[in-house]
């Protein structure tokens, strides 16, 4: 992945107690101190990121927010993927939805050949099959084209992140 060099230092003076703190946030983030600690300070593709989810929980129809964040993670930078999605979503989203976006993001950064996020591989998957149409005559296909990380979450889908039907 091409970051841009590191030309300039930042201290920041901290109680042992606090640098635990950071350490251990960090660590659950997937990330390095230094990272962990940037993408908190500079969260412009996170806020992004958490507003776009937090749109799944208002009122109306879910595919808005969901075409909307399906905008974010196929428009971002791959450093700014990995800035946004490094924390999992604060909403509290239905067990589809959270599903759905784990799925989004993990495909999101496979794209990019970046690491997924720890938070996506703790996302249940559902207990019974969903699927992006209703008609019976299409399951078949939809078994079988749905992207990977969307099928080991039980959802079955013709289209991914970048894509729209």
């Amino acid at each position: 992945m091409n970051r841009p060099p590191k030309l300039s230092q930042l201290q920041l003076r901290v109680s042992r107690e606090e640098k635990s703190v950071i350490r251990r946030a960090a660590r659950r983030a997937g990330m390095d101190m230094s990272a962990y600690v940037l993408s908190r300070v500079l969260p412009a593709p996170a806020a992004a990121f958490q507003e776009a989810v937090a749109a799944l929980t208002g009122p109306g129809e879910p595919s808005f927010a969901l075409a909307q964040i399906n905008s974010l993670l196929s428009g971002f930078t791959a450093e700014e993927l990995r800035q946004a999605v490094a924390a999992a979503p604060e909403a509290a989203l239905s067990p589809f939805l959270a599903a759905y976006v784990a799925a989004m993001t993990e495909t999101a950064c496979n794209m990019r050949g970046l690491p997924v996020p720890p938070w996506t591989g703790r996302t249940e998957g559902l207990p019974e099959p969903a699927f992006g149409s209703a008609l019976p005559s299409l399951r078949l296909y939809l078994l079988t084209h749905s992207p990977a990380p969307f099928r080991r979450r039980n959802i079955f889908i013709d289209s991914s992140v970048g894509e729209q039907v």
